[in-house]
């Protein structure tokens, strides 16, 4: 027999839920400059989740009273939440792909335009057949027989998401600062619990808490990923050397990577395509590293590579395979320019080396490699980008 209404605890988590939303809201904590489009869908749910909290109190506090427009409060409300349920999940997986592919095409869409047919298609049906919930005729709302098929696909959705995340999470390490599952717990929690039990309202508030923790997690990564190239950056590198410092029962591995003639391709083909130049060099080091270790970009076009417990770790393997990636982006990329990189490498045996002078000791061994680099390059070439070539041409 389903539990009575607790209308006084329906109003708290309500007011709660409000409560959370509007301090999001306010505090502009979903705006993010860099990832503006997540940004939007995320203002987007937050403001259908206000609106929600609103229709389910309502839908509960006319829940059993007489009259048509109380039956058509509790029709076209219950229905409302319903669709809310499943749009709002939809949504939280939208964004979570779109974090992690940062565009959400091929399968991802059929997955979502399905939910929300067969959804929509159940509602529709229910207004003459109470195939999802009904309106008794004391306008007392009751579940019907297709109320778990909207429970398995909000469940479906939210396993799915965090599958995803999972086996891209092995791919790309820096996704440790977005962790899914914490965004998915409290609306499995709260759809779990408002299932068994008829009468209390905990989704409004799951959402809310929901959007909170991704809100919070992107935040968070903002600090510590370098939003050009997508790996690590200089704070990250921080961190983990403090972190080592008191772990001294470790071997650690640095290899130091700085792009020769960075500037030359900045000057004659743009700063943009200097960007891209970044981009594809960051890529190429993390498909070397994989899972093994992280990228981290120091500052302009220095960038690490950091491996944790390096007793077996080859150096030297590791600087082939560098260049093998590089020499196939090159030849594969039609670039007018070639990425080169002087590299720096160093095993650290934390018992003896000091953890402050690690970064000295592989910067030192990269401009090292370096010169011996522009022993035979010039590096004093002369750009030729538009401008430069009209001011060589003005007379003297």
């Amino acid at each position: 027999m389903e539990s009575a209404i607790n209308l006084q605890s329906v109003l708290i988590a309500d007011l709660i839920g409000a409560f959370i939303l509007v301090v999001l809201l306010v505090t502009r904590g979903w705006s993010l400059p860099t990832r503006k489009e997540e940004s939007r869908i995320m203002v987007v749910l937050i403001v259908a989740s206000l609106f929600n909290c609103g229709v389910d109190l309502a839908v509960f506090a006319f829940d059993g009273k007489p009259g048509a427009i109380c039956f058509l409060i509790e029709l076209l409300g219950n229905t409302y939440l319903f669709l809310y349920a499943l749009i709002i999940g939809v949504g939280l997986i939208y964004v979570v792909l779109k974090h992690i592919d940062h565009e959400t095409r091929g399968m991802h869409m059929v997955i979502y335009w399905s939910m929300c047919v067969i959804g929509a298609v159940l509602l529709l049906i229910n207004f003459v057949f109470p195939a999802v919930f009904e309106i008794d005729e004391n306008n007392s709302y009751i579940r019907g027989p297709c109320y778990l098929m909207f429970v398995i696909l909000g469940f479906g959705l939210c396993f799915y998401g965090v599958i995803y995340y999972i086996v891209n999470k092995i791919k790309t390490p820096t996704l440790r600062y977005f962790p899914v599952y914490e965004f998915i717990a409290p609306v499995l929690f709260g759809n779990f619990i408002q299932m068994r039990n008829y009468g209390i309202s905990l989704l409004p508030v799951s959402f809310a808490i929901s959007f909170a923790a991704i809100v919070i997690s992107l935040q968070n990564e903002c600090i510590y990923v370098d939003k050009l190239t997508g790996v690590y950056n200089r704070y990250e590198l921080d961190k983990v050397l403090k972190v080592r410092q008191f772990r001294r029962k470790e071997k650690i591995a640095m290899l130091m990577f700085d792009l020769n003639d960075f500037k030359t391709i900045n000057d004659k083909y743009s700063h943009d395509e200097g960007d891209k130049a970044l981009i594809a060099f960051a890529e190429c080091l993390m498909q070397v590293v994989g899972n093994k270790g992280i990228v981290i970009r120091f500052a302009g076009d220095e960038f690490f590579i950091f491996i944790r417990k390096a007793d077996n770790v080859d150096l030297e393997d590791y600087k082939k395979r560098v260049y093998a990636k590089l020499d196939e982006y090159n030849a594969n990329s039609g670039k007018p320019y070639k990425l080169v990189t002087a590299i720096g490498s160093k095993i650290f045996d934390l018992n003896r080396d000091n953890g402050n002078d690690l970064l000295k000791q592989v910067d030192k061994l990269m401009y090292a490699d370096k010169a011996e680099y522009y022993k035979t390059h010039d590096r004093r070439k002369k750009p030729t980008t538009a401008a430069a070539k009209i001011m060589s041409e003005k007379p003297a």
